[in-house]
Formats: structure tokens, C-alpha cells, sequence
């Protein structure tokens, strides 16, 4: 789960990181009113869950109150095009109106889980402002990565070694620890997947301040944290995704044409590589689970044919605890429920399987059956491309 900027420094001012001071505001007027109590000069910060807001005209420097407002009425409202939101863009909904800084050096700063070593590691970098895949990608020197033990906790020798490597003085060592102690204790104790400074700035007078600030949560551990589930923002978020998790459903919108509905997640990533084997691309990721009803299967397929872009479908489930049949009834149930006009391809296999081919071909229905995980993708392919499989 993600969180606005604003909340994630909310966040981490509680665990002592220095942050501008700034206010939330969802109209023009708030916006002035905001900037008044802030002294006038101020930035204000399209609030999407997106990165580059600034290349996209997200972010404005506004001399006095008045000028606040202006920039604040063009700003609300806007769809905000980034890197990161892709052509469709994202409806800007509040802004940040924070105290205007002056600084000297901007750096990068992130705590992240490193899966593959089981330890937590700080990333730091002295491009600060840029994102951090580009600078990999082109100056892969120019990142600096310290791990530490999660039992052990966040040492102060983690936070020296980064701020030699960045070139900071001797006057920023203990800012630096002092810092880095706080965004690894609202990490560790909010159960984070990513917590990100980007910027961290050396302002004019020469205190380290978070400029910028991004938090992601484990979805996972969120029952530990109400009050972080509070901070959710489902307008932020893919609306066919949100209606699945409403149903207990695993599903992420990709970019691709081919709708992909399967029980179990390895299964699920098998399915998409077939299918990019077959030439095609996966609209989704939809693992129904092992032991979903014939509602949550039909509800599922659902969710899949309101997708645009779908073209075809491939149903691939291999019975288990989940039973073939139970399978076959949800998407029949769906299939009459819903004016379907793309193809439909199932592959079953397992537990009551030839109940469920029954209940498929005594349906009535136009079904493609699959004979196995390789037929079925290429078979839906073809059809996701108007060709006769």
C-alpha cells in the first residue's frame, strides 16, 4: 500500500526526521490561507502516488499567498501526466503547500527489504532529485548500498560510511545518524517495503531536511497497523483492482491484451510467460486462490471482461483444493450474467475435471478448450489477435 507525501512525512517527523513544514489543502482558498500561516513563499506539490510530478507541471514555487491560490486553482483538478503514471495520468485531488527551502546539495536516501540477502539495506546516492532507476542504469558507481541485520538494528557506523561516501563533512555526521536512526525506526516499526527521501537536501543553513518523502507498506502485516490502513487512498489506486480486493482476490492490471485468470500464484506467473512465449502480453494478474467459491470465480471473470483491453481470456486452473467443477459453474454463472464478446480459452486439469469439461460443454456456451498450459496460450493469442487458433 502506498501513501501520499504528506502523510509520509507526517510519519516520519514523528520519528524526529526534519521536514519542511507544510499543510494539506483541497481548494484554492486553503491554499492561501496555508501560505499565509507559512509565511508566504512556499511550494506547492501535486499529491498523486507518482513520482516526476515536477516534469509534469505538478510542482510550482509561488512568491506570496496570492500567487499560492493561482498555482493551487491550475494544480487541483489537473490530470497529472508522469513517467510514471503513463499517458493516462492521474487526477490530482489535494496539494501540499510546504515552506519554500533554499539549499545547497541534494542527495538520494532509501531504506528497502533486500529479499535474496534477508537483511535491510540503505541506498544512498549524491544525485539526489533524479530517479534512482536512471542513476543506476547510467552511473551505477554513483550508488552506494549498506546492509544491516533486521535483528540487530540500525547501527550508527551504517549511517557514517553513507555520509563519507556522499562527501558529507564532519558537521553532518550526527545530523546524518540522527536521520537515519529515525526513517529506520518508522521502516521497521510500520512494517514498510520502501521508505525513500528523494531529495535530501543540505538547506542554506546547512541542516539536513527531507524535501521529499515516499512510503510503501507491506499489504501483508497491515492488519497490525489500523491506522495506517486508514491513510489509504482508493481513488489513487486501479478501481478494478480495489473491486477485486474487495472479494479476496489477488489482481494487478498490467499492460497487455490478454485476460489471465488462474488459481495459484506460481501457476499464474507460469500462465503470463507462456503467454509472452506465444507472442502475446497479459492484461493481468488474477489469482483466484485455492479455495475460492463459484461466486469469487465468477465474480473474478467479472472483473476480467471489464477491462478494456482485454481481447481474449484464458481460464488455467489446475485442481487442487480448488475443484474443477466449482471452476466450470462460476464462469458459466458469469458468462450468462454478461454479454461476453471475446473468445474464451480453459485449460483444467485435476481435482473433478471431467465434472467441470461436463459442466463446460452442457453449457451451451462457445468455450476454446486447451489441452494443455502450452495449447491453451497459444490458442488464446491467436484469438487475442482476431486469428483462428
Amino acid at each position: 500500500m502506498k501513501i501520499h507525501e504528506y502523510q509520509a512525512k507526517s510519519m516520519l517527523r514523528s520519528y524526529g526526521v526534519p521536514v519542511p513544514r507544510g499543510e494539506v489543502a483541497y481548494t484554492p482558498i486553503e491554499a492561501r490561507n496555508a501560505a499565509k500561516r507559512l509565511g508566504g513563499k512556499v511550494v506547492i506539490k501535486a499529491q498523486i502516488h507518482a513520482g516526476g510530478r515536477g516534469k509534469g507541471g505538478g510542482i510550482q514555487v509561488a512568491r506570496n499567498a496570492s500567487e499560492a491560490e493561482q498555482f493551487a486553482k491550475q494544480i487541483l483538478g489537473m490530470t497529472l501526466v508522469t513517467p510514471q503514471t503513463g499517458p493516462k495520468g492521474k487526477l490530482v485531488r489535494r496539494v501540499l503547500i510546504e515552506e519554500a527551502v533554499e539549499t545547497q546539495r541534494e542527495f538520494y536516501l532509501g531504506i528497502l527489504v533486500d529479499r535474496t540477502a534477508g537483511r535491510i539495506v540503505a541506498i544512498a546516492s549524491a544525485e539526489g532529485g533524479m530517479a534512482i532507476e536512471e542513476v543506476a542504469a547510467a552511473t551505477p558507481e554513483k550508488i552506494l548500498r549498506e546492509e544491516f541485520d533486521p535483528i540487530a538494528g540500525f547501527q550508527p557506523y551504517v549511517a557514517r560510511k553513507l555520509a563519507f561516501g556522499l562527501g558529507l563533512g564532519p558537521d553532518h555526521l550526527k545530523a546524518m545518524v540522527r536521520l537515519m536512526s529515525g526513517l529506520t525506526k518508522a521502516f521497521t516499526a510500520s512494517d514498510a517495503s520502501l521508505a525513500e527521501i528523494n531529495p535530501l537536501v543540505i538547506t542554506a543553513g546547512g541542516e539536513l531536511v527531507a524535501l521529499d518523502a515516499k512510503m510503501t507498506f507491506d499489504d501483508n502485516a497491515l492488519f497490525r497497523h489500523q491506522d495506517i490502513r486508514e491513510l489509504r487512498d482508493q481513488d489513487e489506486e486501479e478501481p478494478l483492482e480495489v473491486e477485486a480486493s474487495g472479494f479476496g482476490l489477488n489482481y494487478i492490471k498490467l499492460e497487455g491484451n490478454v485476460g489471465c485468470m488462474v488459481n495459484g500464484a506460481g501457476l499464474a506467473m507460469a500462465t503470463m510467460d507462456l503467454i509472452q512465449l506465444a507472442g502475446g502480453r497479459p492484461a493481468n494478474f488474477l489469482d483466484v486462490g485455492g479455495g475460492a467459491s463459484a461466486e469469487q470465480v465468477s465474480h473474478a471473470f467479472q472483473i476480467l471482461l471489464r477491462d478494456a483491453s482485454v481481447k481474449a481470456v484464458l481460464i488455467n486452473i489446475f485442481g487442487g483444493i480448488m475443484r474443477c467443477d466449482v471452476v466450470a459453474t462460476g464462469v458459466v454463472e458469469a458468462v450468462r450474467r454478461m454479454e461476453v464478446t471475446v473468445p474464451v480459452v480453459v485449460r483444467l486439469e485435476g481435482t473433478n475435471v471431467e465434472e467441470g469439461r461436463r459442466i463446460l460443454e452442457q453449457s451451451g456456451l462457445n468455450f476454446t478448450v486447451g489441452t494443455g498450459m502450452r495449447d491453451a496460450a497459444a490458442k488464446v493469442v491467436a484469438l487475442a489477435r482476431g486469428e483462428r487458433p
